[in-house]
């Protein structure tokens, strides 16, 4: 069975080589969706009986791990060292740093890392991180599976 839970941000970012708009700085009201799959726990009495994870649980570990650091921060590629020592200027700024560009594909497999080793069996159940899906905007978006991210992991 698998579960799917939306979560929304704000955060800056830019895309230092992109040949139109996006080489500037600039915002998004990014979604996350996380999707896990697992077994039905089917334990008598239990909180989560009937389901593979509480959505709220899904929430609660996704804010913690990942969306509260990322949450009105700048998102920036360490390589885009102009940027990167601008925003060292500004006291007490969030930035989050990134070995890669901060496109929606880079993040989904950013989220992905971060989280995967947060979902981990919980339950007993096989939980298991599946997907993420980073919308850049509501008509745009980027998905990181697992197979994918274990392939580019394999691949160094």
């Amino acid at each position: 069975m698998r579960i799917t839970r939306r979560l929304e941000f704000d955060a800056g970012h830019r895309i230092p080589h992109h040949d139109s708009r996006c080489r500037h700085l600039h915002g998004h009201r990014y979604a996350l969706e996380v999707t896990l799959s697992g077994d039905v726990i089917r334990a008598e009495g239990r909180a989560q009986q009937g389901m593979v994870m509480d959505f709220s649980e899904v929430k609660a570990v996704a804010m913690d791990h990942l969306v509260e650091a990322w949450d009105h921060a700048f998102l920036a590629w360490r390589a885009d060292r102009n940027v990167v020592e601008f925003l060292r200027t500004l006291p007490g700024h969030k930035t989050v740093l990134f070995d890669a560009p901060p496109t929606a594909e880079h993040l989904a497999v950013a989220a992905f890392r971060v989280l995967d080793k947060a979902y981990q069996d919980k339950y007993g159940n096989n939980l298991r991180l599946e997907r993420i899906r980073v919308y850049e905007t509501p008509n745009c978006w980027a998905d990181a599976t697992r197979d994918e991210v274990e392939r580019m992991k394999a691949e160094g």
